[in-house]
C-alpha cells in the first residue's frame, strides 16, 4: 500500500469538499493557491489511497417522507469475536440500519435506525433483532429532533 502522506495542502481539500462536495478543481485551486492540474492530481491519490472512500449526495428525507428515528443499545449474549462479527454481518444486511457501532460499556452495539413510524420501528425490532439468538437485551432511545447534522470530519 502507498505511504501516501496528506499535507496541509491535502487537508484543505478535504474540509472544502466534505462541507460541499460540488466545489469545482478550479474553485479549489484558487481557495487553496494551486493550479488546477496540482488539485486534480492531489484529489485522484486522495481517491487511489483511500483517504476519500465515496462521494454522495446528503438528501433532506423529511421533505421526501416522514421518518422516525430510533438508536437502540444492543446487549449480546456472548462477547466472542465471532459473535460480534455475526451481529455486525446482521446489521449490514438490512437497510434500515444506518449506522452500526461497537461500543464500550453495558451494551455492545448501538445502532441508528431510520424507519416510517415507531409501529414499522417495533416491528423491525420483533422481527429482525430481538428474535437473533445473539441478542440478549435491547434498550430503545428514540428521537424526538434534531438540531445538528454534520458529516464533515475536521481534518
Amino acid at each position: 500500500m502507498s505511504a501516501y502522506k496528506l499535507d496541509e495542502i491535502d487537508s484543505g481539500i478535504l474540509n472544502i469538499i466534505q462541507k460541499d462536495g460540488e466545489t469545482t478543481y478550479k474553485e479549489l485551486a484558487s481557495i487553496l493557491k494551486r493550479s488546477k492540474s496540482n488539485i486534480v492530481e492531489r484529489i485522484k491519490n486522495l481517491k487511489k489511497d483511500g483517504f476519500i472512500d465515496r462521494c454522495v449526495v446528503l438528501v433532506d428525507v423529511e421533505k421526501l417522507r416522514s421518518i422516525f428515528t430510533a438508536f437502540p443499545l444492543v446487549q449480546l449474549r456472548n462477547h466472542g469475536q465471532d459473535s460480534i462479527a455475526s451481529f455486525k454481518a446482521e446489521m449490514a444486511l438490512h437497510a434500515e440500519v444506518m449506522e452500526c457501532y461497537h461500543i464500550t460499556g453495558n451494551f455492545d452495539f448501538m445502532l441508528k435506525i431510520v424507519i416510517n413510524d415507531m409501529f414499522a420501528y417495533n416491528d423491525f425490532l420483533t422481527e429482525h433483532i430481538s428474535p437473533n439468538p445473539l441478542v440478549g437485551k435491547i434498550q430503545s432511545f428514540m428521537v424526538l429532533s434534531q438540531s445538528k447534522r454534520e458529516t464533515a470530519y475536521l481534518v
